[in-house]
């Protein structure tokens, strides 16, 4: 997949931003303090706003006329949650993208291939999930991604789809992915859950947001607190599940509802520029 890359809003914000405040210093020092002020927060709001592509392209939901969502999974794998999300997958014929961090795909690789074995497909999702991860030195960031990219080629598969912790982007992001050819994939509906942290009424919560064409961000990762129940974790995504099924909204993979490729299959050169048979065909 090769990312298409343009001049990003935050140039021109930045080039808007310098020139009235010069023509604005002449008025008064204070009146270009408040300009560049505004600018300041204006990249912060884009950071934590990741959706709307102020520093680089991003991809958050496909066409509303396709009357299809599709489902995401950040923080995993995790032996007490994945598992169990398969199988109910399977069940229901339904793909998914799983966002996975490289240390724990280092530390479980049994369950990336069961994920990869049921045809679903998997992104990079950092090595460690440093939620602060955006405000360390490019070399850190370029480093947890390609570390990510190391684990998973044991697996012989090369992800293009990123998506960073907490969805929160940066200016170096955009040189980084570039450089790796991928592409940085966001979300258009969440619960939120805080990290499987807030389960009760997910999937009420979900109903009540999603629409065609969206998105949908959820997680497998296990939040390490006491109260999280898997049980009731599986119960609140498969009513989830049911919920867009009465509302006649069909499961497609992101690739299907995007038409972006988001995973190479690199024991299969023939594939290139698509996922496996399974996703690509859903």
């Amino acid at each position: 997949m090769k990312a298409n890359f343009g001049i990003a809003p935050a140039w021109f914000a930045a080039g808007g931003a310098f020139l009235a405040a010069g023509t604005v210093f002449f008025i008064h020092p204070y009146f270009s303090a408040a300009v560049l002020a505004a600018f300041v927060l204006m990249c912060a709001a884009g950071a934590v706003l990741g959706q709307s592509g102020f520093f680089l392209p991003v991809v958050c939901k496909g066409p509303q006329n396709t009357n299809s969502v599709a489902l995401t999974f950040d923080d995993g794998p995790h032996p007490e949650t994945t598992p169990a999300l398969l199988e109910l997958l399977e069940r229901w014929n339904a793909p998914a993208l799983f966002f996975v961090t490289g240390q724990k795909a280092r530390k479980h690789p049994e369950i990336i291939q069961q994920i990869l074995a049921a045809g679903h497909c998997i992104g990079n999702h950092t090595y460690s999930h440093d939620v602060f991860v955006m405000l360390r030195p490019a070399k850190k960031l370029d480093a947890e991604i390609a570390r990510t990219q190391e684990i998973l080629a044991w697996f012989n598969i090369r992800p293009t789809a990123f998506r960073p912790p907490a969805g929160v982007v940066n200016p170096k992001l955009r040189a980084i992915l570039e450089k790796y050819k991928m592409r940085c994939i966001l979300y258009s509906c969440r619960g939120p859950d805080m990290g499987n942290r807030r389960i009760k009424g997910l999937a009420a919560r979900i109903s009540r947001k999603v629409r065609a064409g969206d998105i949908i961000l959820l997680h497998d990762g296990h939040p390490g607190t006491a109260r999280f129940d898997p049980r009731q974790w599986v119960a609140e995504i498969e009513k989830i599940l049911i919920i867009l099924s009465k509302k006649g909204i069909m499961i497609r993979s992101v690739s299907g509802l995007t038409g972006l490729s988001v995973m190479h299959d690199t024991a299969r050169p023939e594939k290139t520029g698509h996922e496996t048979a399974n996703e690509a065909n859903n």
